[in-house]
Formats: structure tokens, sequence, C-alpha cells
């Protein structure tokens, strides 16, 4: 936030002096153009530093993908989503790290989990929580029909180690079971797989990426860790009467956004109400526009109060 601030004082002084030499005849029009883009570009940075300002924004990011009924089509079309997070991921210079995947019986996926590691994940992520929906012509289908397939999308900060959540052995049921990957090097014959059951909220978690099993189970004992830190911070919340802001999206049915490959080509946010004609570059990676609406609508509805 202060370097995005300097920068841009430092752009304004820079501006100044251009706009001294222009005014004694100096033919300075290209550098006042840069100098504008550069200032502009800071002003953007400082204005979306001050909407990641939640008490996790600036943590790591843990996305859990699940499709929604529909079978083969919904499968394939959360791991059409998955590729879109790890391609988002990719861009903006974040780790990855595919802690677990669930292949589904033709295509696509039943469950994933995606680790994405770096400053401000998870105040850019939290804007993806909810229900996606897509309108196709499904490949799956012989009579090429058009089918709408749902997915959800759970967004959780990973919490450091140091974070006192308390999980007793009793309450955990720990279960090793050989990977069942998509193949490579990673997958392995012996049982190293784990998955870890909280028997008091039933909340599962598994992680068969490592060779390790002692590994496997570090990666899912931090999952675990996050989602009920999540769960105690929702408590406190309720507590308080407060109302988590995009809760009502997470559920069935209330989609937050739509992407239409046909009759036409579309893809909208429904809670903001931005609009994309370039579906391929959205379902590349290109999300910007889209957490950018969500943060400032978040923000303005805070300030509502």
């Amino acid at each position: 936030m202060v370097a995005n601030a300097e920068g841009c004082r430092a752009s304004l002084e820079d501006l100044d002096t251009l706009m001294e030499l222009s005014a004694e005849g100096e033919n300075v029009s290209e550098e006042l153009a840069e100098e504008l883009k550069t200032l502009e570009k800071s002003v953007e940075q400082t204005e979306l530093q001050t909407l990641l300002s939640g008490q996790h924004d600036s943590c790591s990011a843990i996305i859990t993908i699940h499709p929604g009924a529909g079978g083969t089509e919904s499968q394939d079309w959360a791991d059409m989503l998955l590729r879109m997070y790890l391609r988002w991921a990719e861009s903006n210079g974040y780790k990855r790290d595919l802690t677990d995947y669930q292949a589904g019986d033709e295509a696509g996926l039943k469950s994933a989990t995606l680790i994405v590691e770096g400053e401000n994940a998870y105040g850019y992520l939290s804007s993806e929580i909810g229900v996606h929906r897509l309108v196709r012509i499904s490949p799956f289908d012989a009579g090429a029909r058009r089918h709408t397939s749902f997915a959800s999308v759970f967004v959780t900060p990973e919490i450091e180690d140091d974070v006192e959540v308390e999980i007793e052995e009793k309450d955990l049921r720990i279960d090793t079971y050989r990977s069942s990957g998509a193949g490579g090097q990673h997958v392995n014959v012996t049982d190293s797989a784990v998955r870890i059951t909280h028997l008091p909220t039933n909340i599962v978690v598994q992680c068969q990426n490592e060779r390790s099993q002692h590994r496997n189970k570090d990666v899912a004992m931090k999952v675990l860790r996050s989602k009920l830190y999540e769960i105690e911070m929702e408590k406190r919340r309720e507590q308080l009467q407060e109302v988590e802001d995009g809760k009502s999206d997470i559920a069935w049915g209330s989609q937050i956004r739509s992407y239409v490959l046909h009759p036409y080509r579309m893809v909208k946010d429904h809670r903001t109400d931005t609009v994309k004609g370039d579906v391929d570059s959205v379902l590349d990676g290109d999300l910007e526009e889209f957490i950018v609406a969500y943060l400032k609508e978040k923000s303005r509805r805070k300030h509502r109060g």
C-alpha cells in the first residue's frame, strides 16, 4: 500500500515536471502519455489494495470444487473450472498445489482441492465462492442438445500452523489408500494417499499428490485446520449477528456467474452485472474484470452498511 502511494506521488511529480517543460515549448507528448499510463496503473493498484483489507485477504487460498447433479456433464464442467483457476494462478505468478483430484467415471472430476499460494490469493479468489453455471451443446450428448450444468466453488484462507485450532486425535479417522490420480510420476503403488475425517463436523479432507504418506497427512491436516478455523470464524460472525458477504451466493441454485457457449457466447456475473463476450479468455483464466468488480461491489455494500 505504502509503495503504491509513493509510486503515485513520484508519477505526479514527474508529470508536473513534464508539464513545465511542455509549457516552455519542449515536445514531451510521448513522455507525458507514458507517465499518465504509469500513474493510472499506480492508482488502480492502490485502489485494489484498499479493497483487500479483510482479516485473511493476504493469505493463500484453498479452493474446493464439486460438480452438481448431472453426472459426466457436470463433472466435465467442474474440471473446466479447475483448469480456469490453475491458469489464473499461473498468469498471476502464484504457486499451485493440486492436493487432491478425484477423477469422474467417464470424464471430468468428482472433487478437487487446489492450494493457491501467494500474497492476497484468498482476497482475490474469495470472489469465486458460489455456484457456477454452464450452458452449452453437450459433447457427451449424441443428439447435440443444449445442456445446463452446475458446479460449486468454495474458497477458504490457508491458515498458518501457529493459529490455534483445537483438533483432538479421538475426533479424527485417518484412512490410507492407493493414489487414483490421472497418472504420472506422482502416482504411487503404495498406500501413500491419506483421507482424514473430522468426526464432529463430518469434514473430509484428502491428499494424494505427494509420494510420502507423512507429507500427504501434513497437507491434509493443514487443509482441515483451515476449514475448521473458517467454521469457528463463521460461528463468531453469527454470534455478532453479522452476515458474511456473499453467503447467500453459496446456496445451491443461486448461481453467482453464468458461462454461456450456446446459443450465444457470454459470461455474466449476476452479483455485479459484469459481462464479458470473450468466453474463451475467461475459461483460460482471465478473471480480473470479474474479481475487481466483485471487490468494489463488496466494498460498496460494506460502507452502505
